[in-house]
């Protein structure tokens, strides 16, 4: 049976344990096992300090990326304009591991339009070559190259072969819909 490890900031969630049942759920309807973060229940009074509970989380869930034959990250933004940190280095890892790699988005808006918006008012410039940038408002370039997150997430993802799916839900739903999650096990499925 394959073994899919769900990324993706659901774990962050007041209801990221039904989310995750949810995820598994689907994965079992199409034939599938989904590892999912919080599968490992820690007691917290077994550690001696809250770093060494995260270390034993960080380990865990490592471990369960080993064992997993496909990773879906749920890559809408959380906490500013790109994915959430922690599933971005699960998706680093799955890559350098040479697992499948799928990624959905509830945010259709393109990476560098979110940046405007968050780190605007932008500017344009020329360089000295000619060629046209964007500047944020520290003067830093913006990234522009039409994706929907930053070039090392989906060019990682291009190039293990992988699917990048994007979706527009509702503002109440953005971490919750899962019809975008549901459309990669199907894609999956019809292999």
């Amino acid at each position: 049976m394959t073994l899919i490890y769900l990324a993706g900031p659901e774990v962050f969630l007041p209801n990221a344990v039904e989310q995750g049942a949810a995820k598994k759920a689907l994965c079992e309807q199409y034939g599938f096992k989904g590892l999912y973060p919080l599968d490992a229940e820690l007691d917290p009074d077994a550690y001696d300090s809250p770093q060494a509970m995260a270390f034993a989380i960080s380990r865990g869930n490592e471990q369960l990326i080993q064992q997993a034959d496909v990773i879906i990250a749920n890559l809408t933004p959380f906490r500013g304009v790109s994915a959430d940190v922690g599933t971005v280095y699960e998706l680093g890892l799955a890559r350098g591991l040479g697992k499948t790699l799928l990624a959905y988005s509830n945010d259709v808006r393109p990476f560098a339009e979110r940046s405007y918006a968050m780190f605007g008012p932008a500017e344009a410039v020329y360089s000295a070559s000619g060629e046209l940038a964007m500047i944020d408002r520290d003067g830093n370039s913006i990234e522009d190259f039409s994706l929907s997150d930053n070039l090392m997430i989906e060019g990682g993802i291009q190039l293990a072969k992988g699917r990048f799916m994007t979706q527009e839900s509702s503002a109440a739903e953005r971490l919750t819909d899962l019809s975008g999650f549901e459309a990669l096990l199907q894609w999956l499925a019809a292999g």
